[in-house]
């Protein structure tokens, strides 16, 4: 077993904590207390508070676009890449809940110029899914209804699955997680 830095410690420690508190609610003061030492240690990790948000949030906004850029210049099927782009929010929700919370929780806190940065990424990535969506539905893969609908339920229902895996005395097995979801979500856009 690989035996994490006192950065990762460092990192690990203050996304549980601004989970539990939000990032409104929680100080330097109190991640400073959480892992026992000075307060102005804490800046031996971080520069502000802003930049652990700002650092976390594009590094997941990256992480998903890649991802998802990958996704829509494959030779798959609308059909296929959607279970790929379940698949990636499912990995990401079992392998960083944290961050993901991060993101959805308290993206509203950042400032400019990251803030609008941000709402722009959201939106495009938004505009990918409506893409694989449109295609799948010309393609006969999906049934006719109004993609942006579908497009915001889809991203909806995956958004919040960190909440179930941030709960430490969860044992959900990502793969049957992954298969649960991806069921559910056809059974609303496959063909009638």
């Amino acid at each position: 077993m690989k035996v994490k830095t006192k950065k990762e410690v460092f990192f690990e420690e203050s996304l549980k904590l601004i989970n539990e508190k939000g990032f409104k609610g929680t100080t330097l003061r109190d991640i400073a207390q959480k892992l026992n030492f000075e307060a102005p240690n804490v800046y031996n990790y971080i520069d502000s508070k802003q930049s652990l948000l700002e650092s976390y949030i594009s590094e997941i906004t990256k992480e998903f676009h890649g991802a998802i850029d990958n996704v829509m210049a494959s030779s798959y099927s609308p059909e296929e890449k959607i279970r790929l782009v379940i698949a990636k929010h499912v990995q990401m929700a079992v392998n960083k809940p944290y961050q993901l919370a991060l993101l959805e929780n308290d993206w509203r806190h950042l400032k400019e110029p990251g803030l609008g940065k941000y709402i722009d990424a959201r939106k495009s990535y938004m505009n990918k899914v409506i893409s694989i969506i449109e295609d799948g539905i010309e393609l006969g893969e999906f049934r006719a209804v109004n993609v942006e609908i579908l497009a915001f339920t889809l991203l909806s229902s995956l958004r919040w699955l960190f909440r179930i895996i941030a709960d430490e005395e969860s044992e959900i097995n990502p793969i049957e997680l992954e298969k649960q979801v991806v069921d559910f979500i056809f059974m609303g856009i496959g063909k009638e």
